[in-house]
């Protein structure tokens, strides 16, 4: 029998009494934090996928920082104000969003299930946020841009010949995106070390994990039933020879060349006229170039925790980042955002709006196109009742000013 998920003690037990427990059932209106979503996600997915979505890279440090960040952070709330008319809509390139967030761009989620970037686009097209798609998805980009509603972005991974990235704008034009993000922290794949535990030579699960996959019946069923996902909308660029699963991973992998440079930025902003990020910066060198590379936008991050161990967080340099920008391009931030008070903090510290990669993914394992809706939606309603508990009416009232940083706060269990 698989242990149950249990949340950390908290102040508000003695010796575990009450005991508390979170919600990992299949009634999803009953789960009250993305942690249920979580716990029901290790619940359901066998280990070597969870160290998959999971882990980070060498001894976890920055992973381990992007929640730490958050903590540091407290509140300083008003009262006695009027919080009868609270509202998360905010512009994201000129369109109306349900709230300040789009989902993060995530490679290879048909491990977790089949056709789990059309469930991604699914849900947020529901919600009313925009769904960011991988170069390293396991969908065609356009399917997924079949999805109604859909804000679809494009995120853009440059490997091989420049004829490759230039075929995939094209495609990505053409199917209706409206964003593109590049990702430029990830031309040296991280030292995943807990993720490589699960796996022989860098390829098949070991014997152990093949095992404790076997005992996941309904994982099977909804991922693996029709054979390994590929990488859909680059597999026509890989050799006849290379496109097993695991040998079109690790040829693409050596495929990313090493000397991409701001130079490569300026020849994809020539080819795309559409609004453009840069994703994956966390040196103010790297901000101030960026303001002057002709991008529209910038979006902070470190890749999850999974490529450069013991770097900062997004949130750590976010204020200062901000102070560069001013108001001349878009910031956004990547990393650690996990329930409604951390969007609320990025807001105040100074983003335009932030990206959840793993939240999504969690409700995506927990319950598809609706656990993605959940999780956006327990987001949303949090970072709501947190703006009425802070005594300010909307997005435009959140500044700095009602923020205190206490260094060495515990981090939170989620």
């Amino acid at each position: 029998m698989r242990k149950r998920s249990f949340p950390a003690p908290s102040i508000a037990q003695i010796a575990g009494s009450p005991a508390r427990r979170y919600y990992t059932g299949g009634h999803l209106d009953r789960t009250r934090a993305v942690a249920d979503l979580r716990a029901r996600t290790h619940k359901l997915i066998p280990r070597f996928a969870l160290e998959y979505l999971e882990g980070g890279a060498g001894e976890e440090a920055t992973l381990h920082r992007e929640r730490e960040a958050f903590a540091e952070w407290r509140y300083l709330p008003r009262t006695l104000t009027d919080e009868s008319h609270r509202d998360l809509t905010r512009a994201l390139l000129g369109r109306e969003a349900a709230m300040p967030l789009a989902i993060a761009p995530t490679g290879l989620n048909g491990v977790f299930m089949r056709h789990a970037d059309t469930a991604l686009a699914q849900g947020a097209a529901r919600f009313g946020v925009p769904f960011i798609q991988s170069t390293m998805s396991n969908d065609r980009m356009e399917d997924v841009a079949k999805v109604d509603r859909l804000r679809h972005w494009w995120q853009l991974y440059v490997f091989g010949g420049e004829e490759i990235w230039q075929e995939l704008l094209r495609r990505a034009d053409a199917c209706g995106c409206e964003a593109l993000v590049l990702t430029t922290n990830s031309q040296i794949f991280g030292d995943r070390e807990w993720d490589d535990r699960n796996r022989v030579g860098g390829a098949w699960p070991t014997f152990g994990a093949l095992v404790d996959a076997a005992l996941h019946p309904r994982w099977l069923a909804s991922t693996m039933a029709h054979g390994m996902p590929e990488f859909a909308n680059v597999m026509d660029f890989v050799p006849n020879d290379r496109r097993s699963f695991f040998d079109s991973a690790n040829w693409i992998r050596d495929q990313m060349p090493r000397t991409l440079s701001w130079d490569d930025v300026a020849r994809i902003r020539a080819r795309w006229s559409k609004p453009f990020f840069v994703k994956g910066i966390l040196n103010l060198d790297d901000v101030r170039r960026a303001i002057d590379s002709g991008v529209d936008g910038i979006m902070l991050g470190s890749h999850g925790g999974r490529q450069m161990d013991w770097a900062i967080s997004a949130l750590d340099v976010l204020p200062e980042a901000r102070e560069i920008v001013g108001n001349r391009i878009a910031l956004y931030m990547s990393g650690g955002i996990r329930h409604g008070t951390d969007m609320l903090k990025a807001l105040a510290l100074g983003a335009d709006a932030v990206l959840a990669g793993r939240a999504a993914l969690y409700g995506l394992c927990a319950g598809g196109a609706d656990g993605v809706h959940r999780a956006l939606e327990l987001l949303h309603d949090q970072a709501m009742n947190e703006l009425g508990q802070l005594g300010v009416p909307s997005l435009d009232a959140l500044d700095a000013s009602l923020m205190r940083r206490m260094h060495g706060m515990p981090m939170p269990q989620v």
